[in-house]
């Protein structure tokens, strides 16, 4: 059995509050809990709540079957305690939503911090392109668990 160390990914590290940053997050045991449009629905909500409490700028997200993109911009708290409070209350959500218990995420995330000179819209093009990539459908506006601040 490999042994993870996803716990150990924000070791040593520090981020930047207004700079942007590519934010990825996987469901434990990479298990396709957002295969149900509902319960991706619930993460979606925390997503927005975030940016409607001014924590982050959202500029893109897509939500695939086991794990998300975020590419966000943190205004006031650092990735950790945000992500904290998107993973803690999107599985709460979601679990009372299933009527169950346990655990939603893997430990950890990853980020990538966005240099200057990086093209954002480039970035959210990727980001929501996830689905077509991934063959869950043949046109984007077929996939309905993404957005971009461009579009």
């Amino acid at each position: 059995m490999p042994v993870y160390h996803a716990h150990d990914l924000r070791k040593g590290r520090h981020s930047e509050t207004g700079r942007p940053y590519l934010i990825t997050a996987v469901t434990h045991g990479r298990r396709s809990v957002f295969l149900d449009w509902w319960l991706g629905r619930l993460l979606v909500f925390e997503l927005r709540e975030a940016t409607e409490m001014g924590l982050v700028d959202t500029l893109a997200w897509v939500i695939m079957p086991d794990h998300f993109h975020w590419l966000m911009v943190p205004r006031t708290d650092p990735l950790d305690r945000i992500m904290r409070r998107i993973k803690s209350c999107s599985a709460a959500a979601i679990n009372r939503r299933r009527g169950g218990r346990g655990r939603l995420w893997q430990r950890g995330y990853y980020d990538h911090a966005v240099r200057r000179d990086d093209d954002l819209r480039e970035c959210a093009r990727y980001i929501v392109a996830n689905p077509l990539r991934a063959g869950l459908v043949q046109h984007l506006g077929d996939y309905p668990l993404w957005d971009a601040v461009w579009l």
